[in-house]
């Protein structure tokens, strides 16, 4: 259980260093081992042309929230596929993404995460494909 948690904490610390997904206004909310959840409050620069939200920042939201999880075991995962469908359009309020692994092995890993609205209703559905390398993620000193 204490690694379990020194790897939780060693992750928060390891994505605190994310730059693209937070100066686009989202963050993390939970993570564990094979599992991730972050959120985005909708704002202007979020829309597009037609005021939704623009699919781009709804892949990075999902995005985001794949790469925790696959990293999450503390060993550096990066992504080899990737795909997302976008079934809802919004425009308004806080959309948030779970991730969870669904498949794990030394090299490759699969992950669904769900996007939804303030309403639990799903907005697209994002599947990874993790290739687990074999060195340890550089995790910051507290």
């Amino acid at each position: 259980m204490k690694e379990n948690m020194e790897i939780k904490d060693g992750i928060n610390r390891y994505f605190s260093q994310e730059n693209f997904a937070s100066n686009s206004g989202m963050k993390f909310t939970f993570i564990a081992q094979g599992y991730a959840k972050a959120e985005m409050k909708i704002e202007k620069r979020h829309l597009n042309v037609l005021g939704t939200v623009h699919g781009g920042a709804i892949f990075t939201l999902a995005d985001m929230a794949f790469a925790a999880a696959s990293n999450s075991h503390g060993t550096v995962a990066v992504a080899i596929n990737a795909d997302i469908s976008f079934v809802k359009a919004v425009s308004e309020g806080t959309l948030y993404a779970e991730a969870k692994e669904t498949s794990i092995n030394p090299k490759i890993s699969t992950y669904v995460v769900d996007i939804t609205d303030a309403d639990g209703d799903i907005v697209a559905i994002f599947n990874g494909m993790g290739y687990r390398k074999k060195n340890k993620l550089a995790i910051p000193e507290e």
